[in-house]
This record gives structure tokens, C-alpha cells and sequence, in this order.
């Protein structure tokens, strides 16, 4: 009886030993931590993509998350076709992009991608109070946009977040920007 005690607990504890060796450990690359770029593309829209390496990935698809929001600046025209300056930032976005990665790209439990673009565009125009415009007989026009954060959501499988990585500077963030895990 003491022997197949023994024996039972001898392989419960290698068929613990041998699951916690199969388990994975995602982490990013040296040199693989992620990095956006943001680019204008013209004056009320910009457009942002991600890349990075990960490595000690499990077999199972990947979703790649990018949110990015920012601000708009507006001048300010009458019916005259006056210009004045507007004077109140406005929020843009969210913009959101979902990036889905099929398990068989993984191999031997690393990754590289690059996500699909999130495009940020602020409103041609805007109410006179939205743009901080002097009266209702004005509309804020020709929107300067700034995009001031990013969110990068990585989840494997589908709806369990490995990592959460953002940038945010409300002075406005653009090129190359590394993003904090």
C-alpha cells in the first residue's frame, strides 16, 4: 500500500513538474520592446502602426489592440469669410485597429508583427463653442491635428490581455515613439 502511495506521488508530481515546463512565458525580445510610428497623413488625420518581437508565446492566436486619440485645434470663420484663431483644444478618437495574428505564424513561440494602421481623423468642422469661437455666427474650420496618446493591447489567446503598453503626451507625440509596458 506505502508503495503505490509512493508511486501515485512520484507521478502526480512529475505530471506537475512536466505541465509548468509547457507553460508559456511571454516576454518581449531585447530589442523588441514596441514602438509606433505616427505619421500625418494630411492636415485633420494621422495614422499610427505598431511593431514589436515577442518570444515565449503559447500556441494559440494573437490579438493585437492599437487605440489612439488626440486633439484638434481650430481657427475660426464667419459668414464673411473671416479668419480668427480658435482657442479651445478638442478631443479626437478613440481610433481603434485590431490586428489578428493566426497561431501558425507563431514558430517555436516567437512572434514579430506589425499592426494594421489606426487612422485618427479630427471633423472638418466643428460648432463655434466646440472651437471656442467668439459667437454662433462663426465655425471652427482647417482642424490642426495632434495625436497625444496610444494604447497597444496584446491578448493571446483572444480575451486574455498579455500586455498593455501606452504613450501619452499632451504636447503631441509623433515619428518614432516607444511605448511603455
Amino acid at each position: 500500500m506505502r508503495r503505490i502511495l509512493v508511486s501515485l506521488l512520484t507521478l502526480f508530481f512529475i505530471g506537475v513538474s512536466a505541465s509548468a515546463a509547457l507553460a508559456a512565458s511571454p516576454h518581449f525580445k531585447k530589442g523588441g520592446e514596441p514602438t509606433c510610428t505616427v505619421t500625418s497623413t494630411s492636415a485633420p488625420s494621422s495614422t499610427t502602426t505598431c511593431t514589436a518581437s515577442l518570444t515565449g508565446l503559447g500556441n494559440a492566436d494573437v490579438v493585437v489592440t492599437t487605440s489612439v486619440s488626440g486633439s484638434a485645434l481650430y481657427q475660426c470663420q464667419n459668414g464673411g469669410g473671416n479668419i480668427a484663431p480658435g482657442q479651445n483644444k478638442v478631443p479626437v478618437g478613440p481610433a481603434t485597429s485590431t490586428t489578428s495574428i493566426p497561431a501558425d505564424q507563431i514558430k517555436n513561440g516567437n512572434l514579430t508583427f506589425t499592426t494594421n494602421p489606426a487612422v485618427l481623423t479630427a471633423p472638418s468642422t466643428v460648432p463655434a463653442s466646440t472651437a471656442g469661437c467668439p459667437n454662433g455666427n462663426w465655425t471652427g474650420v482647417n482642424p490642426v491635428l495632434t495625436t497625444t496618446s496610444i494604447t497597444l493591447t496584446i491578448e493571446q489567446p483572444p480575451g486574455t490581455t498579455l500586455f498593455t503598453c501606452t504613450a501619452s503626451n499632451p504636447n503631441g507625440l509623433s515619428g518614432k515613439v516607444a511605448l511603455s509596458c
